[in-house]
């Protein structure tokens, strides 16, 4: 009979144990992050979207093409890097393409993509950055480097008739340096470029 007791009494401790630490980490320190969140860093909280004219036109994480219906790169944009993201930039089947630097597979893919940044803009094979020719490993990164932004300015002011050193100075203007001045390396938001560059016109 005690050791019953004793038995139950234990159960009984360990389901109030339990409950107290589901309603303190699984409800309490949830909502309260998340409202420290929405107070400090609102916009990062929700996505750091942004929004045009009262409309949601992307997110400054998560990076997104900018081509035809037939996914061919549109001229009058920059580019992104490549996504190997489901059809591209699917932000529902986040990845990369997970094959290893010797795999032809991805050999052939670089070489292809190397000869279709270089047509596209105009310039020698040799000068296109690995960030042009390489998915990242989420397939969604919204970054590209300044050499490849660098790369498509002659393109982009040709297909919307702007001066080329306006389109340079635009490019210049938008790098992100690193952070807290050494960390990673110096980057340029597509979206973020690509909204600048519609304000310019043309």
């Amino acid at each position: 009979m005690s050791s019953t007791r004793t038995g139950a009494r234990t159960t009984w401790v360990a389901v109030r144990v339990l409950l107290l630490f589901t309603l303190l980490l699984g409800v309490a320190y949830p909502l309260v992050i998340t409202a420290i969140g929405q107070l400090a860093l609102p916009a990062q909280a929700n996505g750091s979207l942004v929004a045009r004219d009262g409309e949601t036109v992307g997110s400054q994480l998560i990076g997104q093409s900018f081509s035809d219906s037939d996914g061919a790169p549109l001229p009058e944009w920059f580019q992104p890097r490549p996504s190997a993201a489901g059809d591209g930039y699917d932000a529902g089947a986040s990845s990369g393409s997970n094959w290893g630097p010797e795999h032809p597979d991805l050999i052939a893919a670089i070489t292809e993509r190397r000869a279709g940044v270089a047509e596209q803009n105009g310039a020698p094979a040799s000068e296109v950055p690995v960030d042009a020719l390489t998915a990242s490993a989420s397939g969604l990164d919204p970054h590209i480097s300044p050499a490849y932004a660098l790369l498509q300015v002659e393109r982009v002011a040709a297909a919307r008739h702007l001066p080329v050193e306006t389109v340079r100075e635009l490019v210049e203007s938008t790098v992100q340096k690193r952070d807290l001045g050494y960390p990673g390396e110096p980057t340029v938001n597509v979206l973020m470029l690509n909204l600048a560059l519609a304000q310019l016109g043309g």
